[in-house]
């Protein structure tokens, strides 16, 4: 009867801590479209954050027979010369579509080389978590480039991995977006 009495508190313990996790979540999404907003008073030639969606497709290391998809959207602040902060909410799962899919957020620091050009090549990394009925934490790291074909309409091709743990699987995905400002 104590081992259930127990079982019970964590079983509580978790699902407060799930609802602080996506009261963050949410936070986060506010704060994405407040940089979205910040756009609008640039420059042309200056770009100083930006919104974007993507979609994409990967797999996991060690696994290639299972392949999988991503889609989702976020947001980047330059906050000093090249460095920006960002964040990014998405859904990934497999191509077979039993049901197994999951939620993803990133919380990232990046690096933007030559950012007045059309042209600009990008290194990403930082917190990952993936939920679903619970969290899983972790970090990613990645790198791509922005074709920026208006001044407010550009091209985003990136490639991503997310880690979890030493044990699991890497999960890596090519993607393809639009960036706006």
């Amino acid at each position: 009867m104590e081992c259930l009495l127990q079982k019970r508190q964590l079983s509580g313990k978790f699902k407060s801590n799930q609802g602080e996790f996506m009261r963050k979540i949410f936070g986060v999404a506010i704060f994405l479209m407040l940089i979205q907003s910040t756009g609008l008073a640039q420059s042309s030639n200056e770009r100083r954050g930006w919104g974007y969606a993507f979609g994409g497709a990967g797999s996991s290391a060690g696994d290639f027979s299972r392949g999988y998809f991503q889609f989702g959207g976020g947001g980047e602040a330059l906050v000093s010369k090249g460095m920006g902060v960002g964040a990014e909410i998405g859904y990934l799962a497999p191509f077979q579509g039993d049901g197994s899919g999951i939620g993803l957020f990133s919380g990232n620091t990046s690096y933007h080389f030559s950012r007045s050009s059309r042209l600009v090549p990008f290194v990403t990394g930082g917190y990952s978590a993936a939920f679903r009925s619970g969290a899983s934490h972790g970090g990613n790291f990645g790198g791509g480039v922005h074709y920026w074909m208006t001044d407010h309409l550009g091209l985003r091709l990136e490639f991503r991995d997310h880690i979890f743990s030493s044990d699991s699987p890497h999960l890596f995905q090519f993607r393809v977006g639009l960036s706006f400002k």
